[in-house]
């Protein structure tokens, strides 16, 4: 263990910036609670994702940032230097995450040694690195390996968890029940957006077709999901399907509830996006449709997932929207999902 987190009396962890990311990096936010039960442990976490955090058991006091922008910035290193951290673990690369902490006041500050950060955190591993350039590895690896630098008692094959409050929960099963859906009816989701940029997003034309398979196979609940900016996604893929779809996203479900509707899905279909790591988390099958990003950073925790991609030239590219046709999302087609579902129902028993 290393010696100055032994010895704080509070740490602060700064949680990742994306949703996956987040859920990702929960097996080390267990390890650290499991490892330092007495000891005070706060998280900071961008605002718009604390409701990931709600009802678990890792932190005594979450605080909610909006960083972006000079004054967001400061206000979030006002908060930290209120909370008094000894010391600060950092799971972002980027320099904002290290200067906030050390602007905050922390001045023992643990994360990995990338690009020019390498000179300023306290002690942390170097990532992997490939032909002078970072090596892809599921980030769930990624942040346990940084825990075990740390001394964390880490598990070899981490994987996600996530907690539903009673009060949550009881939102869930009302905002079902208002949905029509009972206990023993099978239920499916779709979940077609993705806040990375649209090089993530199915065409909403093949979700319409998917939904249509689905029924027929089925007879089944389809549950549409979606974020912030995401209503006309949604609406076009229900005008243009003959499936009856329950569209909840102009329901605008937050992060923590979120949580009880994936849970009761039988079956998750998604973009590479956060949701999908929900499901893992709560060990629900799922489908996802990847095509810009590098299946290698999620590469873990894979037993109950299906990943289809169209195999192009152009991909990974990691751009957030395509400057072309589209083609590595485009080319899955709806029968080809449909042929995975079908599969992965009746491998995982579900039929």
């Amino acid at each position: 263990m290393v010696e100055e987190l032994e010895n704080a009396k509070k740490i602060l962890i700064r949680c990742p910036n994306w949703v996956g990311d987040i859920v990702m990096a929960t097996p080390l936010f267990e390890a650290f609670r499991s490892d330092f039960p007495q000891t005070e442990i706060v998280a900071v976490v961008r605002s718009y994702a604390r409701g990931i955090l709600e009802g678990s058991p890792w932190f005594d006091e979450v605080i909610g940032c909006r960083d972006q922008g000079a004054g967001n910035f400061l206000e979030c290193v006002r908060r930290i230097r209120a909370a008094r951290p000894d010391a600060a673990v950092l799971l972002p690369n980027s320099l904002r995450a290290y200067f906030s902490a050390r602007l905050g006041g922390v001045k023992r500050i643990y994360g990995y040694k990338w690009q020019m950060r390498r000179f300023l955190v306290t002690a942390g591993p170097t990532p992997l690195m490939e032909n002078g350039v970072f090596k892809p590895q599921p980030m769930a690896e990624y942040y346990g390996a940084l825990g075990r630098y740390l001394g964390l008692q880490m598990p070899s094959r981490p994987k996600p968890r996530l907690y539903i409050s009673a009060a949550v929960a009881e939102r869930g099963r009302r905002r079902l029940a208002g949905y029509g859906v009972d206990e023993t009816e099978r239920v499916i989701g779709l979940n077609p957006g993705a806040s990375f940029g649209s090089s993530k997003c199915w065409p909403p034309g093949h979700f319409a077709r998917l939904a249509e398979l689905i029924e027929e196979a089925f007879r089944c609940r389809i549950l549409l999901f979606g974020g912030p900016g995401e209503e006309p996604i949604a609406a076009a893929i229900v005008a243009a399907s003959r499936a009856r779809i329950v569209n909840t996203v102009p329901d605008r479900i937050d992060l923590a509830e979120l949580k009880p509707l994936i849970r009761r899905c039988d079956l998750l279909v998604t973009n590479d996006t956060g949701p999908r790591h929900y499901a893992v988390a709560f060990d629900v099958p799922v489908v996802v449709l990847m095509g810009p990003t590098d299946p290698r950073y999620t590469a873990a925790n894979l037993e109950k997932t299906r990943v289809i991609r169209h195999e192009t030239e152009c991909a990974p590219c990691h751009k957030k929207v395509c400057p072309t046709d589209h083609r590595c999302m485009a080319g899955i087609r709806p029968e080809r999902v449909m042929d995975e579902i079908l599969s992965l129902v009746k491998e995982t028993d579900l039929s």
